[in-house]
């Protein structure tokens, strides 16, 4: 049974994501992601003007005169999220920890996804894939989602993007649409995971989140402090009021442009987001600049 705080805390993402999903994300969901191609609907005569190559050459020998076969676009789609889960993602300097503000954007994704009738599946991943929940539609199933989100306990500390992009090889076999929410700290940088994102990115439409915290990017000056690295619990004093602190912040900034530019050079759209800042704008912006590329 669940803890009533944590059903609390789920009740309140539902509330907020869902109303937010209806409220500021309405058709932008729709109009940016496209379904998997057209299907078929139905026969009509032929009109003047319309292709030939749409003739349907049974039902036109059947019925002794000319019809064309119409499509609609086939509008259902999969959805996978894919969340990482390694130690790094517990940090937060301000209100929310890394993982809660990805469990809520998942939700907003996911009761995004529901209102288009698509489908939603999960991909809980460190270095290691930790916990895979197949697609699915409905209400129930995205509370399930986030439920997973914030209850799980991963079994390992460190982050493998590899590994949760080459089981979205192996589990989604159609196109799908997948969202990769992480904070994308990662030993060895963008070659890390340059390669699996590049294959990911040619079978499915790939959307990179960041999440970062504001005390990644600048440290404040309070002297010596002690930092303790999560996922190895390698610990290391450091002064921040020294010359350390600007090289802290030039090396940050030096990965943060090498992790966007890897994007940009894939063509990938992306969101970044800090635990500082509203992420349902950081959203609608990614949506409005998605849709303006794509009527151009």
């Amino acid at each position: 049974m669940l803890p009533r705080e944590l059903i609390k805390k789920i009740r309140r993402i539902e509330i907020v994501t869902a109303r937010q999903a209806q409220n500021q994300l309405a058709g932008a969901y729709h109009s940016v992601f496209k379904g998997l191609g057209m299907a078929f609907s139905e026969v009509r005569q032929y009109q003047p003007g319309d292709d030939v190559r749409m003739i349907d050459w049974n039902v036109t020998a059947r019925m002794r005169e000319a019809y064309v076969k119409l499509f609609v676009e086939e509008r259902e789609m999969t959805v996978m999220l894919l969340v990482d889960a390694s130690a790094s993602g517990a940090f937060g300097s301000r209100e929310q920890a890394k993982r809660e503000v990805a469990a809520e954007i998942a939700a907003l994704l996911a009761f995004s996804a529901i209102k288009n009738n698509d489908r939603i599946g999960l991909i809980i991943f460190t270095d290691r894939v930790e916990k895979f929940v197949p697609p699915k539609k409905g209400k129930k199933h995205v509370l399930a989602l986030i439920t997973e989100i914030l209850t799980f306990q991963p079994a390992s500390k460190r982050t493998d993007l590899r590994c949760g992009l080459e089981f979205l090889g192996k589990v989604a076999r159609r196109r799908s649409v997948a969202f990769l929410v992480s904070d994308f700290i990662v030993s060895g940088g963008t070659q890390a995971y340059e390669k699996a994102m590049r294959i990911a990115k040619r079978k499915h439409d790939l959307v990179p989140v960041t999440i970062t915290d504001p005390m990644e990017e600048e440290l404040p000056d309070v002297g010596y402090v002690y930092f303790e690295d999560v996922e190895t619990g390698e610990v290391v004093t450091f002064d921040t009021g020294g010359p350390g602190r600007a090289r802290f912040a030039a090396m940050v900034k030096r990965m943060r442009d090498e992790r966007d530019q890897l994007f940009r050079k894939h063509a990938m759209d992306f969101v970044n987001v800090r635990t500082d800042r509203p992420y349902v704008a950081a959203l609608v912006a990614f949506f409005r600049a998605r849709e303006r590329r794509m009527r151009h």
